[in-house]
């Protein structure tokens, strides 16, 4: 199990606390890291959190705790060199430099293993991307599958069991206008003059499918279309969208599933070997369709039917979505008969609750934040524990070039792909500044930043400071530090870059527990800034073999803990740059 100093040391601040206010011992202590160096190494407002609970001022209370954390026989370990009260009532801490020297050892020790936490027991799913199969995957998406899958990533190293899905919405109307603009497409290719409908899908890519659609079956799916619906001005567009499909569907009869079955094909492939390409992989791809095939719908609608929680209104029904708090009940079944999405979505969820998970994650965009009332209410009302079920909101990330925003629009076909962004600024930018920000967050993704090869620009920045170690390693050889001695490392730089190296395994599992991959991001960033002021200010091969071989050791320290945080983002670490 990993040490983790923060954790010993609050045990102390307990220790503390039950010698001074045996009534306050159950509180949580929070050791921070001061903004400014000279305030120490570790802070504690514990004094003043608890002055007024207790009555005291909390100067004194703090030169009580003080006293006490110094009487107790786990302090005289030598972690700490220093407490000192400052300001109202703030214990600053220094720790002592052996502290912060332990850590290169450990580090090298436990190599890729550095940080990563036992095994919880817990079975975690996370459900992240899940694009309507109806084009290929928008930058949008892109900033969605770098969340979910540094996340995931992140909960696995913190000991979770997780299971990456995507889950394919394969089933309804969006899915249907696409399997019609295909087949327009597929005519058109063919000779026939068809008018096509503004709200279909125009980009080229339908046009490509439409051209291997007839490539694979010729005129198969031929017939004639003088009489296929079209919309009038001024009239109902969606009306006339739904007429359309209803005689295509007609026309072509059993060939209608074909070739609604070869436009989902082709953009599911298109959509995993853009992720797979992009680093992002899943354990499953779960299908909308096989809920109404399996009829898990029909039953999970049974269920809140028993429960009291669907009534009949306007020829529809209705979920009782208000019971639970939601602004209004919600349908799951149209006058028309036909199920809704929200009813997909429930037997979607019953389905990942029958399947053992001990949390469950949907990374959603935050325009859906108004969905997440209705599905947990339809979870409660199943008679399931909604708790287990986490929504993370992503915000849309917003493209610009030459300081000007990049417009999108799937139907139209003036949009960008993730892959064109990929194949623009490289899987690595894209990546890490896709996780730059907080996933709620507004992202504004700088195209000519993620491009530049300049210190402004983050993940350059943090993989030159990987580079740099690997060239240092080159001139000096592969095993020059080995058997290093770390006490010699004692000049200000040094301690400040070993003490930053033992903050890794702290900031990988609060990223987790908060969901927080941007941390991760973050802490790298002032990981290689702490890196590159040691190495321009310091030289690592100085004559003194046993001094060159311990700044090695922290070299090597320094470049696994880059390597192991880049990894868990999906960002490669480069030998040479």
């Amino acid at each position: 199990m990993q040490f983790d100093l923060k954790s010993h040391i609050a045990g102390l601040f307990r220790g503390a606390l039950a010698s001074v206010a045996p009534e306050a011992a159950d509180t949580q202590v929070l050791l921070e890291r001061p903004k400014q160096a000279e305030h120490g190494d570790l802070a504690c407002n514990i004094a003043m959190q608890l002055a007024k609970k207790l009555k005291t001022n909390p100067r004194q209370l703090a030169e009580r705790l003080i006293e006490a954390l110094r009487a107790q026989p786990a302090f005289a370990e030598g972690y700490i060199d220093a407490v000192e009260i400052a300001g109202a009532g703030f214990i600053n801490l220094r720790l002592s430099a052996k502290t912060k020297q332990a850590v290169v050892a450990r580090v090298l020790a436990e190599g890729a293993a550095f940080g990563r936490a036992a095994a919880t027991g817990r079975k975690v799913q996370v459900e992240f991307v899940s694009a309507n199969p109806t084009g290929p995957l928008h930058v949008g998406h892109g900033r969605g599958a770098a969340y979910g899958a540094s996340l995931a990533n992140l909960l696995a190293f913190c000991g979770d069991e997780v299971q990456r899905e995507y889950y394919i919405n394969d089933a309804g109307r969006q899915m249907d206008i696409l399997a019609a603009s295909v087949w327009l497409r597929y005519l058109e290719s063919l000779g026939a003059t068809v008018a096509f409908p503004e709200d279909g899908y125009r980009a080229d890519y339908v046009r490509a499918i439409a051209e291997d659609l007839a490539k694979a079956h010729g005129k198969r799916f031929e017939r004639g279309t003088v009489d296929l619906p079209q919309a009038t001005p001024g009239g109902d567009a969606d009306a006339a969208l739904d007429a359309l499909i209803a005689r295509a569907k007609a026309l072509l009869g059993d060939g209608w599933r074909e070739v609604h079955r070869f436009a989902l094909e082709a953009m599911l492939a298109d959509q995993k070997d853009d992720l797979g390409e992009f680093g992002v992989s899943y354990d499953r791809w779960f299908s909308e369709q096989s809920l109404h095939d399996g009829g898990d719908i029909d039953r999970a609608m049974q269920v809140l039917a028993d429960r009291g929680h669907l009534l009949e209104k306007d020829g529809a029904v209705w979920f009782r979505s208000t019971a639970f708090g939601d602004e209004k009940d919600r349908v799951v079944r149209r006058e028309n008969g036909q199920l809704t999405y929200f009813a997909s979505d429930i037997a979607y969820h019953l389905n990942k609750y029958e399947r053992g998970y001990d949390r469950m994650i949907d990374v959603w965009g935050a325009d859906h934040h108004g969905y997440i009332p209705r599905v947990k209410g339809a979870l409660k009302a199943l008679g399931l524990d909604a708790e287990r079920l986490t929504v993370a909101l992503v915000q849309f990330a917003v493209l610009y070039r030459n300081g000007e925003k990049v417009a999108m629009g799937k139907r139209s076909g003036d949009f960008v792909t993730l892959r064109d962004l990929r194949n623009e600024v490289g899987n690595d930018a894209a990546r890490f500044f896709y996780v730059l920000r907080k996933s709620d967050q507004h992202l504004d993704f700088d195209l000519d930043l993620a491009k530049s090869q300049s210190n402004e620009n983050p993940v350059y920045y943090i993989q030159y400071a990987h580079a740099r170690v690997c060239s240092v390693f080159t001139q000096a050889g592969a095993e020059a530090a080995a058997g290093a001695d770390t006490g010699l490392l004692s000049n200000p730089r040094e301690l400040v870059l070993m003490q930053r190296l033992g903050e890794f395994p702290e900031v990988v599992q609060a990223a987790a527990r908060d969901l927080a991959p941007h941390a991760v991001a973050f802490y790298l960033r002032d990981l290689a800034a702490d890196f590159h002021s040691y190495y321009n200010a310091e030289r690592i091969l100085v004559e003194d073999a046993t001094l060159a071989k311990a700044r090695l050791a922290l070299c090597a320290a320094t470049r696994q803990v880059l390597a192991s945080g880049l990894a868990l983002l999906g960002v490669g670490a480069p030998e040479r740059m």
